[in-house]
This record gives structure tokens, sequence and C-alpha cells, in this order.
């Protein structure tokens, strides 16, 4: 297994297979179980399909280290008219950006511009800005940046981050990011990290991704619980219902086109649900590491690519 998903993540750093993948016929047909779409209007069609079944939505437009500054403005664009679009169609939905699409990798400086000009905007209309974690090289940076957006009275609350439990500094980034009333997500982590910063057993990051979903339920905080796992499902649940923590003071959030089926009973039981819907032409980044998390996933898509 562990084999396997080091397989795919090298092959998610390919170009020349990510070049075949996203301009073909067959690359769009397999990435279609998780990826909304490749324009805007995809993306909402989704956005409203997925909250008439009654859960939420957190929409990303796909893309990572963009190669210039106007790339970086570009793409921003994109999720300021997202943010308009959802005001507009009153959908139940947020945003969910990397800060290597914004520039980080041209200037720190111009990400954080970036970050607070969408955190400024979500906060005008009342929506929300949650910004992804990448690989370990860039957890420092990204906690500074969305501390400081949060510290400013212009952009307060509008902005969340995500932490990955396979980090050993994961339990001390959430304390420090609840004290400062930060909302976090909460997921085990996808990226193929050394031993010398992540946990590799995956008892080691269950235990630990449990230890932190505990720190963030007992929180006043408003956070989100990542995962498909029924195990770390099955954790939080007894939790909350031993500690009386009420259904609406936190929710679950899950893949689009991963494991439908949980998604639909956890609504059914009570329980408030996010799905993360991605879209896009650089979808192929994303699409590896959904299969190198759950090599399951594999599995699916041989055995529904000829369905009609």
């Amino acid at each position: 297994m562990a084999l396997l998903r080091s397989a795919f993540l090298a092959l998610s750093r390919n170009r020349s297979l990510r070049r075949f993948c996203e301009h073909s016929r067959l690359g769009a047909r397999l990435s279609s179980r998780f990826v909304a779409g490749v324009t805007i209007s995809d993306a909402l069609r989704v956005a409203e399909a997925v909250n008439r079944q009654g859960m939420a939505v957190t929409l990303d437009s796909l893309g990572e280290s963009v190669a210039s500054q106007a790339e970086a403005h570009g793409a921003a664009e994109v999720y300021h008219t997202l943010l308009d679009l959802i005001a507009a169609g009153k959908l139940d939905a947020n945003i969910s950006v990397k800060l290597t699409q914004m520039g980080l990798e041209q200037s720190p400086a111009l990400a954080e511009s970036i970050a607070r000009g969408l955190a400024r905007h979500a906060r005008s209309i009342g929506n929300f800005v949650r910004i992804d974690m990448e690989d370990s090289q860039r957890t420092q940076i990204t906690l500074d940046i969305v501390r400081r957006l949060n510290a400013r009275a212009e952009t307060r609350g509008a902005i969340g981050v995500v932490v990955q439990a396979y980090l050993y500094r994961s339990q001390a980034d959430v304390e420090q990011l609840l004290a400062d009333r930060i909302r976090v997500r909460l997921c085990k982590g996808a990226y193929n990290e050394p031993v010398a910063v992540a946990f590799s057993r995956k008892g080691d990051v269950d235990a630990n991704f449990i230890r932190l979903s505990e720190l963030l339920l007992d929180s006043p905080v408003y956070n989100a619980i990542a995962t498909h796992d029924e195990a770390m499902i099955a954790a939080v649940k007894s939790f909350v219902k031993k500690h009386g923590i009420r259904s609406d003071r936190f929710e679950f959030q899950m893949l689009y086109g991963v494991r439908r089926d949980l998604q639909q009973a956890l609504v059914k039981e009570g329980y408030k649900v996010r799905v993360y819907v991605p879209f896009g032409t650089a979808w192929y980044p994303y699409f590896m590491r959904r299969l190198a998390e759950r090599p399951a996933n594999v599995v699916f898509l041989v055995r529904n690519f000829f369905r009609p």
C-alpha cells in the first residue's frame, strides 16, 4: 500500500503524463469522478446539486505553483468571481485557496496581499476563505500569513487554514490557531513527507488525528474534521456524544466523488457536511493525490470506467 501511494505521488509530479492527461478525452473521463468540470459554470452546477442534497460546499479552482505574478492575479480573479456568484446564487458555499496559486513562490508578500483581498471580499459578503495546506516546507509561512490576516480587523474571522495530522508539529499548531480563534480543517495529509517531520505509520497518524480532532471539537471555534475513514468518524461521534457537543458546532468535510454514501448517511444522522468540490483544467496533480490517499479509488475507477 505504501509503495502504491508513493508511486501515485511520484506520478503526480510527472509533467509529460500531466500534459497528456489534462488534454485528452481519456484523462477527462477518468477525472470526472473527483473533479466537477473545467469551468466556473460546472463548479456552480455541482455546488447547487450538493446543496440540494443537504450539504455545504467549498470550491477549489485547481492550480498550483503559478509561474508569474500575472498568473497569480488571474487565479485570484477566478476566486473573486466565485465569491460574487456564490452570493448572487445564495449558495451554501465558500472557497479553498492554495498560496502557491496566489504567487507564494514568486513573493510571499504577493501571496499575502492576494489572500488579504480575497478574505476582505469574503468578509464583506458574509463568506469565508480556507487556505489549503501544501507540503511541509510551506507549513510555517502558510500559518504565519493566515495568523497575520486574521489579526487584521478587515479580515478577522473570514480566513481559516488546514492542519495535517501526519506532521509532528500539528498539535502545537492547533493549540496556537485555537488561541487565535482561527478556524481549522483537520485532515490526515496527502504529501510524501520525510520521517524527520511526519509520522510514517498509519496507526500513529490515526492516533494523532483523533487527538487533534478532540482538541478542535472541545474548543468554541467552529472547526472542520476532514476524513472518509469510518474509524475516525466513529471516534468523533463518540467524543461529541460523551461531551454533549452539539452537531452544529462543527462539520465533517469530504471530497467530491469519494464516499457519497457516507456523506448522505451523516446528513441523515443530523451532522453538518461540507463537500470539497474542485474544478478547472489543472486537475492532474489533485487527481493523482486522491488515488494516492485511497488506492481503493483505483479499483472503483476500473470497475466503473466502461459503464454508461
